[in-house]
């Protein structure tokens, strides 16, 4: 009787495992999002005991000992579902796919609604058919942000959405600051060995803004155009928004004015041009503000174009900086037409920044394309706040940078000599990448340099004795190059070219710098911080888009490159990227347990 009933109570355990277990992923799944948006779930969970009264039988139809075993089996089976649940939940939750066996991850799109621009990565240039490569600076920093909080969620960011310069220029690097006040930025050049792969050299190009001290701005006219629609009421969001506009308002003077435009389901004025110290009227202000309703953002944006042309400040700073965790889903909803009504603006004097929070929010999720999109054409800056400190950096440290234009459509153009080089490739900046012809052409925007920012740029490149060329020389093609060039350029590499416009100027100005062999250092330790640490930066980038020209680089080598690479890093923003760097290894590792052995092994090696 003893075995009969040990046999009957392991049957039956075995039987409800199987059957939980295969209704336990979808379950799962579904818990996820009902805890996501706060629902409680009615029926009987993994992490309640049953009774005699849940069985699916009738307790006539068992004996009572049966019965009671049949309880003490299904407890024990929630208790291993529970545990499994919790054991997985974290790769649940990621919903990556598996790396490859270098630590390259192959993950999904997020699962919200979230938009992040799909982009398409420079591939390899050979010299001696493109010698030639333009593209427009930046120096936002919203995807270095919203990386971070993405794998602070346990969440790796989805292919070829990461923007590296963005992630490259979220640091500050100790670039020698300009001398010549007749000109508002010094540029530095840098050669050593690559990281990412044998025979090639990596060249970094370093642009420093001169800065301006916070109580020399001059005077300036800011409007807040605030999301106040439902979706912005958790703490991460309006709330925070109201602390880090707090901060910013305690920088301003009596000579700034100050408005501040709502919207959610229709717009207003809650703030009229009051004076930059009047901290009582800004504070009552922001902590009337509550979320609720739609977002009607394109209306909002008129009318605080409106008062920014009511309360202009000829010479001073004119900026609307639109805060906000999403899309806008009422109103003006066509992109095209917000972007195109920002860039007109921008021409009569008025700016725009735009500072993003939260995501996975919002019926139309968080729109990180759009906000770049519209700073970019508004010449200003996009910043990504996930934290009381991330608004202390952009608000409080940064704010000259964030408010003071010290150049206009400033471009660069680098031209490679094929006596030296085979191939070259620039690292990012692909939605910033010009035609040669543009330029020269002043009548192309590009971007725009605040008092104190440092701009980076990397190039990987291979010189003619390379062993490993991607690009095989043409059988039949001529060269260009005669023996009078080559005797000429011999101990050049590149030549640099650099236009900008003052600021009030209409036509650009002109900055040449040639980057000679010379310069070229033999090992990569012998190079600055400042580029190794770049180099580990945009390696990580290059990792997270899935890249496939950093064949000698995986996590741990970035990791141990960082490491070496720390600098005096006042704010530690160095230190807590290492950390971001461990993470993100982790969440790799974990995510190649996702997928079975035979598909992992598949992806590695499809062939």
């Amino acid at each position: 009787m003893k075995d009969y009933q040990q046999a009957f109570k392991q049957r039956l355990l075995a039987i409800i495992i199987s059957g939980m277990m295969v209704s336990g992923c979808a379950q799962e799944s579904n818990d996820s999002v009902q805890r996501e948006q706060g629902q409680t779930d009615t029926t009987t969970s993994a992490s309640e005991p049953m009774t005699q009264k849940d069985l699916p039988v009738s307790g006539s139809q068992l004996k009572p000992q049966q019965a009671e075993m049949m309880v003490s089996a299904q407890g024990q089976a929630q208790r291993l579902v529970k545990q499994r649940q919790q054991l997985s939940e974290a790769k649940v939750m990621a919903n990556v796919m598996p790396m490859h066996s270098d630590n390259r991850h192959l993950n999904l799109a997020p699962i919200n609604n979230d938009k992040f621009a799909t982009l398409v990565q420079n591939g390899n240039m050979v010299v001696s058919e493109t010698p030639v490569s333009t593209f427009s600076i930046d120096v936002d920093t919203g995807s270095y942000s919203t990386t971070r909080r993405l794998i602070n969620q346990g969440q790796l960011p989805g292919k070829n959405s990461v923007r590296v310069e963005e992630l490259i220029n979220y640091f500050s690097y100790d670039y020698p600051a300009p001398i010549d006040a007749d000109v508002p930025f010094n540029v530095t050049t840098e050669l050593a060995p690559s990281p990412y792969n044998q025979d090639t050299q990596l060249l970094r190009i370093g642009i420093k803004g001169f800065d301006i001290a916070a109580d020399q701005l001059g005077a300036s006219n800011l409007v807040m155009l605030l999301d106040v629609s439902g979706s912005m009421s958790s703490n991460d969001k309006l709330p925070l928004l109201k602390q880090a506009l707090l901060m910013l308002s305690q920088q301003l003077s009596a000579q700034d004015k100050v408005s501040i435009v709502v919207y959610a389901g229709a717009s207003g004025v809650v703030l009229d041009g009051v004076a930059g110290n009047d901290f009582t009227a800004i504070s009552r202000a922001l902590n009337k503000l509550n979320a609720q309703g739609g977002t009607n953002g394109s209306q909002g944006i008129q009318l605080a174009y409106q008062l920014a042309q009511k309360h202009f400040i000829e010479n001073g700073t004119n900026r609307v900086i639109l805060a906000t965790d999403g899309d806008f889903n009422l109103g003006m909803t066509d992109h095209q037409q917000l972007v195109d009504y920002v860039a007109a603006h921008s021409k009569t004097g008025i700016g725009l920044s735009t500072l993003g929070f939260g995501l996975g929010s919002g019926n139309g999720g968080y729109n990180d394309h759009l906000l770049e999109q519209l700073s970019n054409k508004a010449n200003g800056q996009y910043a990504y706040i996930d934290t009381l400190n991330e608004a202390r950096k952009v608000l409080v440290d940064q704010l000259s940078a964030t408010l003071l234009t010290i150049a206009h459509d400033v471009k660069v153009q680098i031209e490679f000599n094929p006596a030296e080089v085979s191939e070259y490739r620039l690292i990012g900046y692909e939605n910033r990448l010009l035609n040669r012809s543009d330029f020269n052409n002043d009548a192309v925007d590009a971007g725009e340099i605040g008092a104190g920012h440092s701009v980076t740029a990397l190039y990987e490149l291979r010189y003619n004795d390379s062993q490993n060329n991607l690009v095989d020389p043409l059988r039949y093609s001529a060269s260009t190059v005669t023996d009078a060039d080559v005797s000429i350029n011999s101990d050049e590499v590149a030549f640099l070219k650099l236009r900008y416009k003052a600021i009030g100027g209409q036509a650009s100005q002109l900055l040449t710098y040639p980057i000679t062999k010379q310069q070229q250092l033999s090992h990569l330790h012998q190079a600055s911080d400042d580029l190794r640490f770049a180099a580990a930066v945009a390696g990580f980038g290059q990792l997270l888009n899935h890249n496939n020209y950093v064949h000698d680089t995986d996590y741990a080598k970035l990791i141990t490159l960082a490491e070496s690479a720390m600098g005096q890093d006042r704010f530690g923003y160095r230190h807590e990227f290492v950390q971001l760097l461990k993470t993100a290894k982790v969440l790799s590792m974990q995510s190649a347990e996702v997928m079975p052995p035979s598909q992992v092994a598949k992806r590695v090696n499809p062939h």
